[in-house]
C-alpha cells in the first residue's frame, strides 16, 4: 500500500475555483477500485496551500488513478490555478497494514 502527498500552492484569487474542481476529483477518486483514501487538506494559516493525501492499495491502483477521465479533467482545469508546479511525495503505508481497516 502506498500514499501520495501532493503539495499544491494556488494563486490568490483562484482558491475557490481550485477547491471546487478538486472536490469533484476527490468524489470520483473515492469510487476508484484500489483507492483507500483521498483527502483534500488546506493549510490553516495559508489558504493558498493545499495537500492531497491519496492512499492506494498498490502502485497499480495509484497509476490507474492518473488514467481516469476525472483526473485528466482536474489536471487541465487547475493547471493555470497553481502558483508553482505541484509536488508529489510518495510514502509506503506501514500501518494500518490491513486495507479493511481504512
Amino acid at each position: 500500500m502506498i500514499v501520495n502527498c501532493v503539495h499544491i500552492k494556488v494563486k490568490k484569487g483562484l482558491v475557490d475555483r481550485f477547491i471546487e474542481a478538486t472536490i469533484v476529483n476527490h468524489k470520483q477518486s473515492l469510487k476508484e477500485p484500489g483507492n483507500l483514501r483521498f483527502d483534500v487538506i488546506q493549510m490553516a494559516d495559508d489558504p493558498c496551500q493545499f495537500m492531497l493525501y491519496e492512499a492506494y492499495e498498490s502502485e497499480q491502483s495509484a497509476a490507474e488513478h492518473k488514467l481516469t477521465s476525472h483526473y485528466a479533467a482536474w489536471k487541465d482545469i487547475v493547471a493555470d490555478y497553481m502558483e508553482e508546479p505541484r509536488k508529489g511525495v510518495r510514502y509506503k503505508i506501514l500501518e494500518p497494514d490491513d486495507p479493511s481497516l481504512w
